[in-house]
C-alpha cells in the first residue's frame, strides 16, 4: 500500500483506540423516540456515547467533531459526510422537541461500525476475495461507443486480481472471460468458500436526459432489515432477513474503505470523479452472500467526461489497485480488536 494512501485513512485506523472506552452500543440503554414507526436517539446521546467534545448547530448545518473525526449532518437529509466520505442514511435526520435525532437503524448499521470497526464481531480474518465482473456474454450491461460495461468490469477484476495475487491472497472470480452468469450462480460461487469478501465491479448509465448532469462514484451494501433499495418505497420483502443482512456492520466498513480508496486514489492520479456516497440496496449479488460484500459503481459511461476517463488503461489501473489496497486496509482496521 503506497505511503500517500496510508496517510489518507489514518484516521479509520485509529477510531478503534480513540473510541475503544464506549460499550457496546448495541446493547447501550439509548433514551429512544419513536416517529411514524422508526426509533430515533436525539444526536446528543450519540454525542455521549462517542465522546466527542463538540456538537454545534448553524442553520441546518450540524457538525459533531473531536480532533480527528468530523461527523457532518443536515437536518431533513438523509445525506452525512463522516470525514469527507459521504453517506447515504436510512432516514433523514429530523428535529424532535427542539432536538435533532438519527434513526437507531443508521446508528447501529453505519455510525457505529465505521467509528469503531474494530468492534465489528462478523468481521472475522480472510484470505480469500471473490471478485465478480458484473455482466458478460449475452449480457453486456451498459454500453456507449467505446466498449461494453461487461468488458470494463472483466478488465478491472483481472488487474484487481493480479495485485491480490501478488499479496498472498486466494482470489476467485466468478466469471474470467465473457461468460454469462445468473445472479444465483455467481451467489452459489461466492457461497463454496469460507474466510472470504465479495467484491461486485460494474460501471453506471443513465438514460439520455441525464447524461450530462449523472456522474461519479457509488458504492452499495445490502439495505439492512426493515430499509428499502435504493429509490423505492417499501416493501413487504424488505422485512425478510437475508442471508447478506448477517454481515451489515461488515458490508459498511469494506464499502466505506473501498469507496474512500477509490477516491483518494483517482484524486492522486488527477483523475477525481465525484462523490456518490455510499448507499443500501438489495441487489440479488448482495442478498445471497454470506460474506462481507459491496458492489462498486466506478462510474458513468453515459456521461462524456466519465466514458472516456472509463475507457482509460489508467483509469481502470488505478481502481484496481485502489481496491486492492483498501481490501488490505479493511483487514487491517477489522482486526485490531480493541482490549477488554
Amino acid at each position: 500500500m503506497n505511503i500517500l494512501f496510508k496517510k489518507s485513512l489514518w484516521w479509520f485506523a485509529t477510531l478503534t483506540i480513540l473510541l475503544s472506552t464506549a460499550g457496546q452500543a448495541a446493547d447501550y440503554a439509548w433514551k429512544k423516540v419513536e416517529r411514524n414507526g422508526v426509533e430515533y436517539v436525539d444526536l446528543s446521546q450519540v454525542k455521549g456515547f462517542y465522546n466527542f467534545p463538540t456538537l454545534s448547530l448553524s442553520g441546518s448545518r450540524i457538525e459533531m467533531k473531536n480532533k480527528d473525526i468530523t461527523l457532518l449532518f443536515a437536518a431533513g437529509s438523509q445525506e452525512v459526510l463522516m470525514n469527507n466520505v459521504k453517506f447515504i442514511f436510512s432516514n433523514s435526520i429530523i428535529a424532535i422537541n427542539g432536538s435533532y435525532h438519527v434513526s437507531v437503524t443508521d446508528l447501529l448499521k453505519i455510525i457505529d461500525p465505521i467509528l469503531r470497526p474494530a468492534s465489528i464481531a462478523s468481521a472475522t480474518p480472510f484470505d480469500t476475495v471473490i471478485i465478480d465482473p458484473g455482466h458478460g456474454g449475452i449480457d453486456p450491461g451498459c454500453s456507449n461507443s467505446l466498449g461494453t460495461e461487461a468488458n470494463y468490469n472483466l478488465k478491472v477484476a483481472r488487474m484487481l486480481k493480479d495485485h491480490l495475487t501478488k499479496l498472498k491472497f486466494k482470489v476467485v472470480m466468478t466469471r474470467n472471460s465473457d461468460k454469462f452468469l445468473t445472479l444465483q450462480q455467481r451467489v452459489n460461487i461466492a457461497n463454496k468458500y469460507s474466510n472470504a469478501i465479495f467484491v461486485s465491479i460494474h460501471f453506471n448509465a443513465i438514460g439520455q436526459r441525464g447524461r450530462t448532469r449523472a456522474r461519479g462514484i457509488e458504492t452499495f451494501t445490502l439495505s439492512p432489515v426493515g430499509v428499502a433499495h435504493y429509490g423505492r418505497s417499501l416493501k413487504a420483502s424488505d422485512f425478510v432477513l437475508k442471508a447478506g443482512n448477517r454481515q451489515d456492520s461488515a458490508n459498511i466498513a469494506l464499502a466505506t474503505a473501498i469507496h474512500w480508496g477509490t477516491r483518494m486514489h483517482l484524486k492522486k492520479a488527477g483523475m477525481e470523479v465525484p462523490d456518490r456516497g455510499v448507499r443500501r440496496a438489495r441487489f440479488s449479488v448482495l442478498t445471497g452472500v454470506k460474506h462481507p460484500a459491496i458492489l462498486l459503481e466506478g462510474g458513468f459511461m453515459s456521461h462524456p467526461t466519465e466514458a472516456r476517463l472509463i475507457h482509460s488503461n489508467a483509469y481502470q489501473k488505478t481502481l484496481a489497485r485502489s481496491i486492492c489496497d483498501s481490501i488490505v486496509f479493511y483487514r487491517t482496521a477489522t482486526i485490531q480488536r480493541p482490549k477488554r
